[in-house]
């Protein structure tokens, strides 16, 4: 039988779409096979190529035009992709002698303004749309998103975020955006995803939280 290959198309796109692409495709081949990607910049090169040795394959990579390369994951076994697929095999029963499952942990994202990091705005809001993007594929996703200050911008009409943030609420994850925030800003006509909240909520989904993330 011939190896399975599948190709993807990544030019264009932005981190950590060619990734998270890929390694959804190496979920798809769920056996041996390889994953070929075609990218338009050196730096998805090097992401793809250590997410595919993270995994256990083997990565190859070349130029193919002026602004064109070609990745190539090869996988000899399947390779397990979680995001969110249910297991194979799932027991409610505790076995004897087992040892119990670990809690759930609970992790709160607390996002404070519109950009990532400082110095250039317009790399700081390209850099917070795909910190948003990139909760949506995690295995573990957050239990809260708590928006506030500048960050309450992201839940409103016109966000570049806001598919990302429906996603997640309708993944179950609580998106709460501070009601004083929003009427600072002029903008609590115009929330369009979670709920609002206030201070008091937000000082307790902090001070309960097993990790804070703040981006």
């Amino acid at each position: 039988m011939a190896e399975t290959l599948l190709t993807i198309d990544a030019r264009g796109e932005a981190c950590p779409i060619p990734v998270v692409r890929t390694l959804k495709a190496l979920g798809a081949l769920a056996g041996p096979g390889s994953v070929e990607t075609i990218v338009d910049n050196e730096i998805a090169v090097q992401n793809l190529t250590r997410m595919g040795e993270g995994k256990g394959c083997s990565v190859s990579s070349e130029r193919t035009g002026e602004k064109e390369w070609r990745v190539t994951v090869t996988a000899d076994v399947a390779v397990a992709v979680a995001s969110g697929e249910p297991e194979a095999v799932t027991c409610d029963v505790p076995v004897a002698g087992a040892a119990p499952a670990p809690a759930p942990r609970n992790v709160v994202v607390a996002i404070t303004a519109e950009t990532m990091g400082t110095g250039d705005d317009v790399l700081g809001r390209k850099l917070m749309g795909s910190f948003v993007y990139s909760l949506t594929q995690l295995d573990e996703l957050p239990a809260c998103v708590l928006l506030y200050n500048g960050g309450a911008h992201l839940s409103c009409e016109g966000s570049p975020a806001l598919e990302d943030l429906r996603g997640l609420a309708e993944s179950g994850v609580e998106v709460l955006t501070c009601g004083t925030c929003l009427d600072h800003y002029g903008i609590a006509d115009q929330l369009a995803v979670g709920e609002v909240t206030n201070m008091y909520v937000i000082a307790e989904r902090l001070t309960r939280a097993s990790l804070v993330v703040r981006p």
